[in-house]
């Protein structure tokens, strides 16, 4: 189970009440969330290994370098403190980001994050490597390239917290975007993303993507169509495609996920009890982290 850590802080964060406090009254409400989070994905799922990968680098350059305007408009204007490429987090949230890395590493969780990189791209090189089934639990749509039901690869996109989970297959993506996995690659650079500041073609949508995708096969097959006058292309999505040759030419190594991570050693297998209880301990107190804690403790001492 490999988890996209920042997507699950991020919605419990906003899924838990700030009142959620410390003992010197520090909200810890995305740290106490993220920890049920685990406790309830280890008790529904049971997985023998799991990875907490971690964004080491939010807006690699490499991809900015590419496509400027890649999550430009997530960057937070601190050019006071001399930061003007960093993320734009809530204030509450970003000082348990920290914590809960701390409490992880205590926990015996694995936590891979590695520098300019995201946690999507060590997502999918850990997929790439996996010997047997993997679920990615992810709120980030990106990850449903990976999907591959030959590799038992499927995302868990949490609906209502992680208790209700849409399990995303090669059906299920099918259905609801007429492609598979790495089709899905070709459709969000087409349509655009505007939460990560992919432009897309002008005038093709989702629809008119999966439409192209369908008749031409692939993003080659629809750049082919564009010179070839028989293709069957309306004049507009003809001069659309043909004015964003340059984009498209760019755009797949921006939006597919990066396979060939240089990984550190790491011990992925769940654990069963804190590889340092003493940090643990501490950790626990000064945060009070309590039920939330002891609850993901029961869970794996199962």
């Amino acid at each position: 189970m490999l988890l996209d850590t920042a997507s699950l802080y991020f919605r419990a964060y906003f899924g838990v009440p700030d009142s959620v406090r410390a003992p010197d009254g520090t909200p810890v409400n995305a740290v106490r969330g993220l920890l049920d989070f685990i406790g309830r994905l280890v008790q529904d799922h049971r997985p023998d290994d799991l990875v907490a990968c971690w964004d080491a680098d939010w807006r690699p350059q490499w991809r900015v370098d590419l496509i400027p305007s890649y999550k430009a408009h997530r960057v937070a204007e601190k050019t006071d403190r001399g930061v003007p490429d960093e993320e734009e987090t809530p204030d509450t949230l970003a000082p348990q980001v920290p914590v809960i890395a701390e409490v992880l590493d205590a926990l015996g969780i694995a936590r891979v994050g590695v520098a300019g990189y995201e946690a999507d791209d060590v997502i999918g090189t850990l997929t790439g490597r996996a010997t047997g089934p993997v679920d990615i639990v992810t709120g980030d749509r990106d990850l449903y390239q990976l999907v591959d039901d030959a590799g038992e690869v499927r995302v868990l996109y949490p609906l209502k917290g992680v208790g209700t989970l849409q399990l995303t297959d090669e059906a299920w993506l099918r259905e609801k975007y007429g492609v598979s996995g790495p089709g899905y690659v070709d459709l969000a650079l087409l349509r655009g993303d505007p939460s990560d500041g992919l432009p897309g073609v002008p005038g093709i949508g989702e629809k008119t993507a999966a439409k192209l995708l369908d008749a031409f096969g692939d993003l080659a097959g629809i750049m082919a169509a564009v010179d070839d006058p028989a293709a069957k292309l309306t004049p507009s999505q003809r001069k659309r495609l043909d004015e964003a040759r340059d984009y498209v030419a760019v755009a797949p190594k921006v939006v597919r996920v990066a396979g060939d991570v240089p990984l550190p050693a790491f011990d992925a297998t769940l654990p069963t009890a804190p590889r340092d209880p003493a940090a643990l301990d501490a950790l626990a107190e000064r945060w009070g982290l309590g039920g939330a804690l002891q609850r993901l403790l029961s869970t794996l001492a199962v």
